[in-house]
């Protein structure tokens, strides 16, 4: 059964910084390019980073280039985005998947962005 558990979400002043952590299960890790996704309230689900199966090849959506970092650890089935100079714009509710949004969606993990 696949799983995909996402944390590291909270409340943070603009221009702070957070750091969210995907644990993934139930499938060949290393066979999929990965991605974080948001969706904020009343608006899309967006793609805002992936990285390739051997996480040397990565991607932003222009909003968050420069200021995301993502990033994986195929030994742990795991991946994080690093999140610096955060906006308000940048609140929703972030998920991670697989570049084709293979999987059922998890629970996600709330980034709030306000002073």
């Amino acid at each position: 059964q696949v799983q995909l558990v996402e944390s590291g979400g909270g409340l943070v002043q603009p221009g702070g910084s957070l750091r969210l952590s995907c644990v993934a299960s139930g499938f060949t890790f290393t066979s999929y390019h990965m991605s974080w996704y948001r969706q904020a309230p009343g608006k899309e689900r967006e793609l805002v980073a992936t990285i390739d199966m051997t996480g040397t090849i990565t991607s932003y959506v222009d909003s968050v280039q420069g200021r995301f970092t993502i990033s994986r650890d195929n030994a742990k089935n795991t991946m994080a985005l690093q999140m610096n100079n955060l906006k308000p714009e940048d609140t929703a509710l972030y998920y991670c998947n697989s570049l084709s949004a293979r999987w059922d969606w998890g629970q996600g993990t709330q980034v709030t962005v306000s002073s």
